[in-house]
């Protein structure tokens, strides 16, 4: 009665019989069981259920402090996001680097609908098309969340260039790689970027960039801080 479910049926389900269990249905089920986030996350991998934005594990509930995880990685760029590439924490540097605005929410939004963040990369087609092949990956078990299908036909209707993409069905996943930013006050950057995922939240990723060796990359942003002083002191402080 808790979780709204037949008797029948959740009976069915305690006998293991072969049954469609719903994301809907698995978290009104944790939640009358009252399962703490492991238990929840043990359910639905009994089920073959990836827990949706709501779900216990999110963001929410991780019990780390983003804010304070990206700050401590400074002066270099660090970013963490959802499944859905919703922007969770970045430090002050990968605003300045990256062009992230105060008002920004997704990272494809503002990759595919600003013009400014389009083009510091070197090769944005190339960018784009990875970040697509990476975004259908990343979200594969959000497919059938609302929240996923108002992303991608928003992205769809005002990016031409995503929609191309997302129509080609590419997938790779993230993993290790370069990437390159030319920033319009200090020119070429280079990071290695190295991709974390939060321990019992498979769908938060922290991105943390290391300057390249053998390259000017950690002076240039260590000019470009000083000059952005204000934007990083503002970004700590808050």
């Amino acid at each position: 009665m808790v979780a709204g479910i037949g008797t029948s049926w959740y009976a069915w389900l305690e006998q293991g019989r072969d049954i469609n269990v719903s994301e809907n249905v698995a978290r009104a089920i944790g939640r009358a069981l009252q399962l703490d986030r492991s238990e929840a996350r043990y359910l639905y991998q009994l089920l073959g259920i990836s827990p949706g934005q709501d779900d216990p594990a999110g963001a929410e509930a991780l019990g780390v402090d983003t804010g304070r995880v990206v700050d401590e990685w400074l002066p270099n760029p660090a970013l963490v996001v959802d499944d859905l590439w919703n922007l969770i924490d970045c430090n002050a540097s990968a605003r300045v680097v990256f062009g992230i605005e105060p008002g920004d929410r997704n990272l494809l939004v503002s990759f595919f609908t600003n013009e400014h963040v389009w083009s510091r990369y070197p090769d944005p087609d190339r960018v784009a098309r990875e970040a697509v092949a990476q975004f259908r990956a990343a979200a594969a078990g959000r497919y059938n969340d609302p929240g996923f299908s108002r992303l991608v036909s928003s992205l769809c209707a005002r990016s031409e260039r995503f929609a191309a993409l997302w129509r080609s069905h590419e997938v790779l996943d993230s993993r290790k790689k370069r990437k390159e930013i030319d920033h319009p006050d200090v020119g070429r950057l280079s990071f290695d970027v190295h991709t974390w995922r939060f321990d019992g939240a498979d769908e938060i990723r922290l991105f943390l960039h290391l300057p390249c060796p053998v390259t000017e990359t950690r002076a240039k942003l260590e000019t470009l801080l000083r000059q952005h002083e204000t934007v990083v002191r503002e970004a700590t402080a808050s």
